[in-house]
């Protein structure tokens, strides 16, 4: 799947050249450093900032990537397992709680995705050529 915007985006890496890391910290949990970015990609040099407050954006995103998982959380919750309303409105809420850092990053990677595309020639030069 390399070479495609599905793998930049759950793979957190470049949407450019699919080698180097997007985020400071890998794991996503570690809530004081979960949105924290490289300023540019380690491989391919590509400015992840593309402007400033670039990533207001990713809010718009974040709003429908949310909304997606709590759909899922509900019908799995109250029509699969037949929770009462208001437990599978719970599950709900847990579930949005729980995933939140996840939701951020995945609608960040969404965002610059929908902006910068693969480029099969800066991911196969080293950064030293």
């Amino acid at each position: 799947m390399k070479g495609t915007k599905i793998y930049s985006i759950f793979t957190s890496t470049c949407p450019v050249c699919h080698r180097g890391e997007m985020y400071v910290n890998s794991n996503a949990y570690n809530i004081s450093e979960t949105l924290d970015m490289h300023e540019r990609c380690s491989h391919c040099n590509t400015k992840y900032k593309i402007e400033p407050s670039f990533f207001y954006g990713a809010m718009y995103v974040s709003y429908g990537v949310g909304i997606a998982v709590a759909t899922a959380a509900f019908i799995l919750a109250y029509w699969a397992a037949h929770f009462s309303l208001f437990a599978s409105f719970m599950t709900l809420v847990a579930v949005l709680v729980v995933l939140l850092p996840l939701i951020a990053r995945v609608s960040r990677n969404i965002w610059i995705n929908m902006f910068l595309s693969y480029d099969s020639t800066k991911a196969k030069a080293s950064k030293n050529d």
